[in-house]
């Protein structure tokens, strides 16, 4: 048995640890799905699964509070997959291994999805729970939320019958988000030609890691070295001074994490591949201390490797270093009213060369829908004027904050009696689907809370304990809470 399950509140942390075994992974979650309709069926509830795959659970009121208004509770089904070099899992296939250590739950060498299991298995425990007050309770299971919102986005209007929804999705206990900043996708890439490895040269396998990486939208304000950023940075600098020249990039996974790795096959002449060994150890020291202290982890190496069949042609290998230099990158403003609070960034996130051209993928997010798009056009300026084509996509909106919400009045006032403390009322520099299920359910009451979590889409993904708890015992008192139906 895992030692999560012995934690309490036993019926969230069992419905999570549960969710630990299925693997979920963004665009691969049918396991997920046949295991939240089945966890639906038999419990006698009445279950949908609809067109893409999104799983809706409803639960009749208890006697006496049929006349509250209904409540949507809401959470995603996917993950994020990260894992540390080395680790051997696959997450197509194999359950996460938690552990508990210090009051926190963690993985074992990958991310652990609590973001969004946590938010899940709390609405599995309402939908099970036989002692519990509340109105009409639909739960709204979501599918693909970290790889482009699909699931919301292909919510049809009409299905879903309350008129709150309870986001779960959110990563600070005692907070409650009202509002959230938008995204879009802006793609780069740039066509290759290979040519034969020039005679008596030497080949490099050169490596960026240890870096913490992170969310790129609550972590973009930390100061994180990009991977991506890096490694283009050395490359450039070698292939000026030594002749290196690329014969394959891969750098980051996921366009809404912050790359910890990057990797590079290249080569330079013999008679200087001393001098580059020498020079990435000087690159290296200088990039440790750099990031001393927001990424002190890092750690930039070249290794002799097999010599590469081909190499990029010059001519694209100076577009690619071009275009990544050039592509901004971190937080481009600050919210005016809220200086702490990011308003607009933008993340490196992935670098790779295939089928013959190097592909550049990047993430805006804002809570102003014209600096997005302005920053995405800038952004594809770049790209084009290093010599690629570059386009936008998966555009979602934000959701506009509502000071006077009466959810947001009740949670409030639910908070501070049941705990003796004022709930904090923010918006969150992330995606979150309220913006895109708002736009379908324009009659909803929507908020955002869950417990501590930190790290999220990476290997240091954890969440703190006794935050579940909180959050458990706050979701239930709000659901008694809930007003009478107009």
């Amino acid at each position: 048995m895992s030692t999560i399950q012995e934690l309490d509140p036993k019926g969230i942390w069992k419905n999570f640890y549960s969710l630990t075994q299925i693997p979920r992974p963004s665009k691969k979650e049918e396991k997920v799905i046949a295991f939240t309709k089945s966890f639906g069926e038999k419990l006698g509830l009445e279950t949908i699964v609809d067109e893409v795959g999104n799983v809706i659970i409803r639960k009749p009121a208890t006697p006496g509070f049929e006349n509250r208004m209904g409540v949507v509770l809401q959470a995603h089904l996917d993950m994020v997959p990260q894992k540390n070099e080395g680790t051997d899992h696959d997450f197509e296939k194999d359950p996460i291994e938690t552990y508990v250590e210090d009051g926190w739950v963690k993985a074992k060498g990958t991310t652990l999805g609590s973001d969004n299991g946590i938010g899940a298995a709390a609405a599995m425990t309402v939908l099970e729970a036989t002692d519990l007050e509340h109105g009409p309770i639909e739960a709204l299971f979501t599918i693909d939320e970290e790889t482009g919102m699909t699931g919301a986005e292909e919510l049809k209007p009409g299905i879903l019958k309350g008129d709150i929804l309870l986001n779960m999705d959110s990563e600070d206990e005692g907070e409650l988000y009202i509002g959230c900043a938008g995204g879009v996708d802006t793609t780069g890439e740039i066509a290759v030609t290979l040519e034969d490895v020039p005679a008596e040269f030497t080949a490099f396998r050169v490596a960026v890691k240890g870096l913490k990486g992170g969310h790129s939208g609550l972590d973009i304000h930390l100061g994180r070295g990009n991977a991506n950023k890096i490694i283009n940075t050395l490359l450039l600098m070698a292939a000026e001074k030594y002749g290196l020249r690329v014969a394959d990039i891969d750098g980051g996974s996921l366009r809404n994490a912050i790359p910890r790795e990057a990797f590079a096959t290249v080569v330079v002449p013999a008679a200087k591949a001393e001098l580059f060994v020498k020079f990435v150890e000087e690159f290296a020291a200088i990039v440790k201390d750099e990031f001393e202290e927001a990424d002190g982890g890092v750690k930039v190496m070249a290794d002799k490797a097999a010599m590469p069949a081909k190499v990029i042609d010059e001519k694209a290998q100076e577009s690619l270093c071009e275009a990544v230099a050039k592509c901004p990158n971190g937080v481009i403003a600050m919210t005016k009213d809220m200086p702490d609070v990011v308003e607009t960034s933008t993340n490196l996130a992935t670098v790779k060369l295939k089928d013959n051209q190097i592909v550049i993928g990047t993430l805006q997010r804002s809570s102003v829908d014209a600096d997005k798009e302005k920053l995405a056009a800038q952004i594809r300026d770049v790209f084009e004027k290093a010599g690629g084509k570059a386009f936008s996509s998966g555009n979602y909106p934000g959701w506009k904050p509502n000071v006077n919400s009466a959810i947001l009045t009740t949670m409030k006032e639910v908070y501070n009696k049941k705990f003796g403390r004022v709930s904090a009322v923010k918006v969150i520099h992330a995606g979150l689907e309220c913006g895109i299920l708002g736009a379908a359910y324009p009659n909803w009451d929507m908020i955002s809370f869950g417990p501590t979590i930190r790290h999220p889409h990476s290997p240091d993904e954890k969440v703190n304990v006794k935050t579940v708890g909180l959050f458990w015992d706050y979701l239930v008192e709000t659901l008694k809470n809930i007003p009478v139906k107009a």
